[in-house]
């Protein structure tokens, strides 16, 4: 795990870069759009090609391809596992286009079904334009799977940085000079998806070509095939209910409003930063290291490097979600509050940011959890406990939204997160009881003592930052650009202080090179 820490910081500093271009991109979206209609049609819209490219791509082709390739890797080198990504990629060519091909067409006549509100019309037109992306954005997490087991992790991080880069430039920029309706401000948006999408897939190809991979159109059922088609079958039932609930979360919410839609999105949004900052890197390193292992039947190494990340994930994210969760407003404003954004739509945000950050660790947490049965190629039990997952937000949402609104649907799916990590654990350590949590208990504490000072001397500061009498955007400005390095700095301190195991994990991150010590 020590010398993986490099990594971890690499495709952290890299996933700094695209959030905060991600915050740029819907900071012109926002200002463009404000919470309107229109962009949560698109926004509804662009979670349909999601839910596929989580089924097809990052989700269960992922989680099934990784082991097996790591295996193939082991057992005859580059060349077999150069021949399983082209047969791999060909059998996404075939489905995807397929699938793409059908969806633009049902989407297409969309009208043909009558009775419906114009707003879900719009979001089909939309649909139309962005299903295309699905086909790229498979292929490409294909490819990028390949590096990161052949351990080239900074051109999989580069890979969201394109397509933020393409929907700024093409909205913000073309966008903006080119079109004279807000529809027409919208297909540019479409527009730089699709070739946000193209150079996600091309970039990854580049490279693996220039590692000496000679792509193929092979579609022989090889025994890697369909070892992988096997491990995706109960794994797409897993992903396609947690892409649904999604799906479920958004559609709801355009269903309650106009703008809740858009203002669930981005409440979720910078929920997303932190945990892709870190936690999303953490796992992206140790899922192939815990593979590897798990490969070699290494349960206790496995179970180590396991604990190691889980610990680093905790470390940063249970104080982030406290920090986010108390500067949500300032935040909020300072951010978005520009252009068709109002004040009553920050306000709205920042409580659903609030909401949000209170399931962020769990969220972490999960994400390397399943990847941990998958590193066992059980892809069975992360399925049905993403069915409980399914069942307990459903349920929620439907009940807390009549009297919350859309912050009904964020309670119900922070409960149901929280409700998975338990459930997730216990089926762990009963298939594996060298992966139990236990041993992290004094570290978590600790972790929660540190940021409960911290969150206090937040709390103070921000009182007496109010009581300056400064008009309300410097006082946003002092909060976010001051407070939070501020935090930070308190933070690491009581690491230091509280003697927190993993805290030199963390420092070496921060220092980029250096050996860790030992805690």
């Amino acid at each position: 795990m020590s010398k993986n820490l490099k990594s971890i910081g690499v495709i952290s500093a890299l996933t700094v870069a695209s959030r905060l271009l991600g915050v740029v991109r819907d900071q012109v979206a926002a200002a463009i759009f404000g919470t309107s209609l229109l962009y949560s049609a698109f926004v509804t819209a662009f979670s349909w090609p999601n839910l596929f490219r989580r089924l097809l791509g990052e989700g269960s082709l992922t989680a099934a391809f990784v082991p097996t390739l790591q295996a193939e890797l082991h057992a005859h080198g580059r060349p077999g596992a150069f021949r399983l990504l082209s047969s791999v990629t060909s059998w996404l060519l075939v489905v995807t286009v397929g699938l793409v091909g059908l969806s633009m067409l049902c989407l297409g006549n969309a009208r043909i079904l009558g009775g419906q509100e114009d707003k879900w019309y719009l979001a089909a037109d939309l649909a139309v334009w962005l299903f295309p992306y699905l086909a790229f954005v498979c292929l490409a997490a294909g490819l990028n799977a390949t590096l990161n087991v052949l351990e080239h992790f900074t051109e999989p991080a580069l890979s969201p940085i394109w397509l933020n880069i393409a929907m700024i430039v093409s909205l913000g920029g073309a966008g903006l000079h080119f079109a004279h309706t807000p529809l027409g401000e919208m297909h540019w948006l479409c527009a730089g998806v699709l070739i946000g999408g193209f150079l996600q897939m091309m970039v990854p190809a580049g490279v693996l070509i220039h590692e000496g991979w000679r792509p193929r159109f092979d579609l022989q059922l090889s025994p890697g095939v369909r070892e992988i088609a096997a491990l995706m079958t109960p794994g797409l039932f897993g992903t396609a209910i947690y892409q649904i609930n999604i799906l479920v979360s958004r559609n709801l919410a355009f269903y309650l409003s106009d703008s809740g839609a858009t203002l669930l999105f981005m409440g979720n949004r910078l929920m997303e930063f932190p945990i892709g900052v870190f936690a999303i890197a953490v796992s992206t390193v140790v899922y192939p290291l815990i593979a590897r292992h798990a490969v070699q039947g290494n349960h206790a190494a496995m179970a180590e490097d396991f604990r190691k990340g889980l610990r680093l994930i905790l470390i940063i994210n249970v104080p982030a979600a406290a920090g986010l969760a108390l500067l949500s407003g300032p935040i909020v404003r300072l951010l978005y509050q520009h252009g068709r954004f109002t004040g009553g739509d920050a306000g709205q945000l920042a409580i659903l940011v609030a909401l949000f950050s209170i399931g962020m660790p769990f969220f972490s947490v999960v994400n390397l959890t399943v990847r941990a049965f998958y590193a066992v190629k059980d892809i069975a039990t992360p399925v049905k406990v993403a069915a409980i997952d399914f069942c307990i937000n459903v349920a929620l949402s439907l009940t807390l939204m009549r009297w919350f609104g859309v912050a009904g649907l964020v309670l119900a799916s922070t409960t149901a997160i929280i409700a998975q990590t338990i459930l997730l654990q216990v089926f762990l350590v009963r298939k594996l009881p060298q992966m139990a949590f236990s041993p992290l208990w004094p570290s978590l504490l600790k972790v929660l003592a540190a940021t409960a000072l911290m969150s206090a001397g937040v709390a103070g500061c921000w009182r007496l930052i109010g009581l300056l009498g400064l008009g309300h955007r410097a006082i946003d400005a002092i909060a976010v650009v001051g407070l939070i390095p501020l935090a930070i700095a308190a933070y690491l301190g009581l690491l230091r202080l509280l003697r927190v195991e993993g805290r030199e994990d963390l420092f070496t991150l921060l220092r980029r090179g250096k050996a860790p010590a030992q805690a």
